[in-house]
């Protein structure tokens, strides 16, 4: 006769007696396949990087780590702002926690057309996903990582020939009322540098692009500058932090700045100095 299986103890539900509480305690760089929203071809296969976590009370030892890799299974591989809600929403319920986080990052790919001849080429951008939610309260800011050209407008002023210029990289992330999208994203920055890059030029498409970056040289604090001002004319946008780094070609270090603006509070002051009309007799 076979023995009765012991009981498996479950160390992570004991009771702990140091009374600390952690913030976050989960999974992270844990690599998963995903379907995207893109807006040419309604969805985008890659891979991202998620880190998965929650707050864990004072009185637990730990968390059951194989619930986070369960609940990410469960959801299926389209991840979009509502389906990230809905795996908070599970996070919260499976571990019995009062706040959630998932945070996921990945490659995106947007097929561009050189300027001039038009051969299509794939270039990759970095995107990066975090969500949060607190009892009810949830929160989601949407990066994008952009690499551009910028051409220094002091050397064009100062040389007699022609300007250095270098690859910078534009990190844009923004909260939003309505829907932004990645590609928007990307061309706003695209639109605030030197120029755009391209992963296929022939001889016309380069002369092209370096005609167009020297034609439009631009500081790092040009740089955000730039994207700001696109960013405080969309609407949608309620919140953004710009940061540009130059990776400088005639120095040892990087040319770097940032902007910061939360504009959830512009409608209110905005109505507020609207005069009031004046009561018809």
């Amino acid at each position: 006769m076979t023995p009765p299986a012991l009981p498996i103890p479950d160390r992570q539900g004991e009771r702990d007696t140091r009374n600390i509480p952690i913030d976050r305690v989960g999974v992270k760089g844990l690599r998963y396949p995903v379907e995207v929203r893109d807006r040419t071809h309604a969805t985008q296969a890659t891979v991202a990087t998620f880190a998965m976590t929650v707050d864990l009370p004072q009185e637990f030892k730990g968390t059951h780590m194989s619930r986070f890799v369960e609940i990410l299974n469960a959801h299926g591989r389209l991840i979009h702002v509502e389906n990230i809600g809905e795996m908070l929403r599970a996070l919260q319920k499976r571990l019995h926690a009062e706040r959630a986080h998932i945070a996921l990052e990945f490659p995106y790919f947007i097929g561009k057309p050189a300027p001039v001849t038009g051969a299509v080429g794939l270039v990759d951008y970095q995107v990066r996903f975090e969500t949060s939610i607190d009892g009810k309260q949830g929160d989601f800011v949407l990066t994008v990582v952009v690499p551009v050209t910028t051409l220094c407008p002091c050397s064009k002023a100062i040389s007699a020939y022609e300007a250095h210029n270098q690859r910078g990289y534009v990190s844009l992330s923004v909260r939003f009322k309505k829907t932004v999208w990645i590609e928007e994203l990307i061309a706003l920055i695209e639109a605030s540098a030197s120029s755009e890059i391209f992963s296929l030029l022939k001889r016309p498409d380069e002369k092209a692009v370096t005609e167009r970056a020297y034609d439009n040289p631009v500081f790092v604090e040009d740089l955000v500058r730039n994207v700001a001002l696109r960013a405080n004319a969309e609407p949608r946008i309620t919140w953004y932090r710009v940061e540009a780094e130059n990776m400088e070609s005639i120095h040892n270090h990087a040319a770097y700045a940032l902007i910061e603006k939360d504009r959830r509070g512009e409608a209110g002051k905005a109505s507020a100095k609207k005069p009031k009309a004046k009561a018809k007799r």
